[in-house]
């Protein structure tokens, strides 16, 4: 069996990024069209084809105008629109009535707004001082020829595919999604199906960290339960060692019958951490074994939910292309008083409304129905006792 190794979650994530490095990007990139690519993580530089703008443009509808002949009263001289062009200069005592998205026409360097003119027999009058630039986008104010605007290794969202149209692009270089084998451990684990012994409960962890899988990128596969026998546990867990992460939930603690560690050092295992301080959640394993990395989730609920956001999360967001993945914490306002026994950061079921934050009341890890009724996790810090309502605290939303 593996010395035990104890790590603070932030040491865990740390461990989890270093021995990580050097599978990230190490499979060959696929290629898919633009709506596949929604949530897969780049693996290619997208660079500007052109100027943005390619010419200088208006931002508002009005007239453009000479900087130098206001405040005053301009002649109109012509007109341009969104995908037109002025062809001429314009002169002194000149404007063009000008459309949002039009062309800036030559000799102008400023816009009056629309609702700041107010027309005379053939032109306009304003008493808007001379500013120069005033409502123009110059050309490459947003981004030049050849600029990296998207870098490999980020994960596409509606903007990121924005940018790809916006290129010309009707097809995006990715990384393959990770495939992720889910194992659950236990005797008194039951099918869903099943209508459970008191002494049984159905296999919902499972089901759960498949939909947290697909949400971090990936492609869940659930194996069947491994029993509390070695040899059909060994059989289930090498299956699982063949795709590129295998999740075990359950049979990692200290008891008899938790054979999980027993079978994976029997299978050559390298165990970088085996607890972690953090409720719920503490025993958490992180390792290798022929050449794939897994993690032992504990078996209750809340505790498989909270490791697998807080690390497991982390080696499936490397896995899959991102070089810098980051837990997303912020802060709240407490609603109430809290107080905790300090030496393990805690991640407790609360409600996130409009910045502040109400901790959930629950039993416990094995608690499913206090994390239905949370959209967010209270972060308690290891090292504080109290807070006092009013005060902010972490929040990890779920």
């Amino acid at each position: 069996m593996p010395i035990v190794v104890t790590v603070t979650w932030e040491e865990g994530r740390a461990c989890i990024r270093d021995r990580m490095q050097t599978v990230i990007r190490s499979r060959p990139a696929e290629t898919v069209s633009l709506l596949e690519a929604d949530g897969r993580v780049l693996a290619e530089d997208v660079p500007a084809d052109r100027d943005y703008p390619a010419a200088a443009r208006s931002v508002r509808d009005g007239f453009a105008v000479r900087s130098t002949d206001l405040p005053g009263t301009l002649k109109i001289v012509g007109e341009v629109r969104a995908g037109t062009k002025f062809d001429a200069a314009i002169g002194p005592g000149e404007s063009v009535e000008i459309m949002t998205g039009a062309p800036v026409p030559a000799g102008a360097d400023q816009i009056v707004m629309v609702e700041h003119a107010q027309r005379v027999n053939g032109g306009f009058s304003t008493g808007r001082p001379a500013n120069m630039g005033e409502f123009i986008n110059p050309q490459a104010s947003e981004a030049r020829a050849g600029e990296t605007i998207l870098a490999t290794g980020k994960r596409l969202g509606f903007a990121d595919i924005a940018w790809l149209a916006t290129v010309g692009r009707s097809e995006a270089s990715v990384y393959p999604l990770p495939r992720v084998a889910i194992l659950a451990t236990g005797d008194e684990i039951v099918d869903l199906a099943e209508v459970p012994l008191d002494t049984q409960i159905r296999n919902s962890n499972a089901y759960s960290l498949a939909v947290q899988v697909r949400r971090a990128g990936g492609i869940p596969e659930i194996l069947p339960v491994a029993p509390d026998e070695i040899d059909e546990t060994r059989r289930l867990i090498q299956r699982g060692l063949q795709s590129d992460l295998l999740l075990l939930s359950g049979g990692v603690s200290a008891g008899k019958y938790d054979l999980v560690e027993q079978v994976l050092a029997d299978l050559g295992a390298e165990f970088f951490f085996d607890r972690v301080r953090v409720q719920p959640g503490q025993p958490l394993v992180f390792g290798k074994a022929q050449g794939t990395f897994f993690f032992g989730l504990p078996g209750n609920p809340a505790s498989t939910m909270v490791t697998f956001e807080v690390f497991a999360q982390l080696a499936l967001c490397l896995l899959g292309g991102e070089p810098h993945p980051a837990l997303p914490l912020s802060f709240a306002r407490l609603t109430q008083d809290f107080a905790h026994k300090p030496g393990l950061t805690r991640f407790l079921p609360a409600v996130l409304n409009c910045g502040d934050i109400t901790p959930v009341a629950w039993k416990g890890s094995s608690d499913v129905p206090s994390i239905v009724k949370a959209n967010a996790f209270l972060v308690a810090d290891a090292a504080r006792e109290t807070w006092a309502a009013g005060d902010m605290i972490g929040v990890l939303p779920k």
